[in-house]
């Protein structure tokens, strides 16, 4: 078995679909609820990252050329973001540790002091990055939606629900650029409540971050959907709600952030934009059966309108974290 440096955005197309198969074996064994992957834009979606970020990946390839695992190195501003998955029939057999090590040495030349990653819970990777001394920092709960167990009814009731005073608009694709500036401010608004999550995914408080933002994901094959709630008298986004479905699996959509401006809570914001969302993805995205998002444990809040919505408790999603220099340590012991 030997690792080595891959790069998504050359590789054959034959190489692509070896990565695809193996990534499907994996989701098979640790998460078969979810839908398997497809190869409409997978190229993109490993490949396309933002302006100034940079992503590194590796293979661990055996000896006949069969693909064991993949692994990758997002370079952030403050963190390096890693990603490992290795097929279920090459564990326990050192690939993890090889692509881990190669992730470390990047990492330490690219002068990170730590790497993050995350851990779904309930699967392998828990004590296999436990293991090698990563620590766990933020929990969140994924909760799934079956689109064909909605209480269509009940939700238009919701959608309805906001206080007056307020519109919702629907934006497929992306907020208009009229809205970036307070768009970008609504979100930064909100960010001091979550204290303790890593930043593993890029984020965009501002208007030009926003912009790369959305261009990003359209070119990784990830279609955004927004639904705004605008405070009528001064005009000022009051909440958001954002949806992506991928090319990669269009079956499921990945809910992101839902967001009250704090001055705004206690009108019905969020239980309505989210139940508005649903009825607009019914009719954009007919193929779609399910709706997965995250929350912190802590946030009863919105924990509360997912219920109501019809999400249900799935698993776990976990945040690790490991020092480089510690981690380096680790694996040449």
């Amino acid at each position: 078995m030997r690792v080595h440096e891959w790069d998504p955005a050359t590789a054959t197309a034959a190489e692509l679909e070896a990565v695809l198969r193996a990534l499907n074996e994996i989701v098979a064994v640790d998460v078969p609820e979810d839908p398997p992957w497809r190869s409409r834009m997978f190229r993109e979606y490993l490949s396309v990252t933002m302006p100034g970020e940079r992503r590194t990946s590796w293979l661990a390839v055996e000896e006949s050329g069969e693909i064991l695992g993949h692994a990758s190195l997002l370079a952030l501003e403050d963190i390096g973001v890693l990603e490992l998955s290795v097929v279920p029939s090459a564990r326990r057999s050192h690939v993890g540790t090889a692509l881990l090590a190669a992730v470390a040495r990047r990492a330490a030349e690219e002068g990170f002091e730590s790497v993050g990653v995350e851990v779904i819970g309930d699967t392998p990777s828990v004590k296999f990055f436990e293991a090698h001394g990563f620590e766990c920092a933020f929990i969140e709960m994924r909760n799934l939606l079956d689109l064909n167990g909605v209480d269509w009814l009940r939700l238009g009731e919701m959608a309805a629900g906001i206080s007056a005073g307020y519109r919702i608009e629907y934006h497929p694709g992306g907020p208009p650029e009229s809205h970036y500036a307070a768009y970008a401010a609504a979100k930064e608004a909100a960010r001091a409540s979550v204290v303790d999550d890593l930043e593993l995914r890029p984020s965009s408080y501002d208007a030009e971050r926003l912009r790369a933002s959305l261009a990003t994901l359209h070119a990784r094959g990830l279609k955004p959907y927004i639904v705004l709630a605008v405070h009528e008298a001064t005009d000022t986004i009051a909440g958001l709600t954002e949806v992506v479905v991928p090319a990669q699996r269009p079956t499921r959509a990945d809910q992101y952030d839902t967001i009250e401006v704090p001055s705004h809570r206690g009108y019905g914001i969020s239980r309505a934009i989210k139940a508005r969302m649903l009825f607009e993805l019914r009719a954009a995205e007919p193929g779609l059966l399910d709706v997965q998002t995250w929350n912190a444990l802590e946030n009863e809040p919105l924990l509360q309108v997912n219920a109501e919505l019809g999400f249900k408790p799935d698993r776990e999603w976990r945040e690790y974290e490991a020092d480089v220099i510690d981690l380096l340590r680790r694996l040449k012991a």
